[in-house]
């Protein structure tokens, strides 16, 4: 049975009111795969199950496929959430020359190595502040990669970079940053010390992300990873090594969870 078979079933038993619209609409969450030729499948409704859209991640394909799955994800957004934009990430600079040839519109944020169609400027649609800190500069393609994430995907975001262990000053001098802060997301390269710090001071759940930055001895991250897994500071989640998007999407839950939940407390 081809989807849309299923799909006109579906229909018919709402119509008939053998089947409601809720039960429907669970139904649907696992309608929606699209097919672009031979090499890819497209998750239209994993938005309506997970609460972020599909994302493309640009490593490892070609200019040419992601450049008409891109295309494939906006012609559907038009109809669905023509606000909504398609991203691509881990977009080096020589490929997002050539994908502008083919999407003129093509949006890039060369730190986070990000590309966007947007159909409209992105602002705010959730409650909460989510507040990225990084230990060194060179921890900022990660952590740009969680703050444009989190920013496209509708999310307020606070930058506060170069506030490592290192200078212990200058993050003791932006206390009332952390203080503000509804969830934080924090970079780290070397010896990953500084998510350890943070979770000391603040009551706000933190999110550590290790980064491949550091000598020899660093293992290409795996020092910071085990460092921030070990912390002494209880309740700090880990995200994998330079997954700064992993980390602005789950972010991202915690904040949408916090503010259904207290949607869900106003309506009793």
């Amino acid at each position: 049975m081809q989807p849309s078979d299923s799909l006109q079933q579906l229909l018919e038993a709402v119509a008939a009111g053998t089947t409601t619209p809720d039960d429907a609409l669970a139904k649907l969450k696992h309608f929606g795969v699209e097919s672009v030729e031979e090499f890819a499948r497209i998750d239209h409704h994993r938005r309506m199950r997970t609460g972020f859209p599909e994302f493309v991640w640009g490593a490892g394909k070609t200019p040419d496929q992601i450049a008409k799955i891109m295309t494939v994800m906006q012609h559907n957004n038009a109809t669905t959430d023509p606000t909504l934009p398609v991203v691509a990430t881990l977009i080096e600079p020589e490929v997002f020359i050539q994908l502008q040839q083919q999407l003129p519109d093509l949006v890039y944020y060369p730190i986070a190595r990000i590309c966007a169609l947007i159909p409209e400027p992105v602002t705010p649609k959730y409650p909460g502040c989510l507040t990225i800190l990084t230990a060194g500069t060179s921890d900022l393609p990660v952590a740009e990669e969680a703050a444009v994430i989190a920013e496209l995907s509708g999310f307020q975001v606070q930058r506060l970079w170069d506030v490592g262990v290192a200078g212990i000053q200058r993050l003791l001098n932006n206390l009332s940053v952390l203080e503000e802060a509804d969830i934080i997301i924090v970079v780290a390269g070397m010896e990953g010390a500084l998510p350890s710090v943070v979770g000391g001071l603040v009551a706000c759940p933190v999110i550590a992300v290790p980064t491949s930055i550091g000598y020899g001895a660093s293992l290409g991250g795996v020092s910071a990873l085990l460092t921030m897994v070990n912390s002494c500071a209880a309740g700090i989640g880990v995200m994998n090594i330079d997954n700064g998007f992993g980390a602005a999407i789950l972010a991202g839950k915690i904040l949408m969870m916090a503010d259904k939940l207290q949607h869900n407390a106003h309506k009793k």
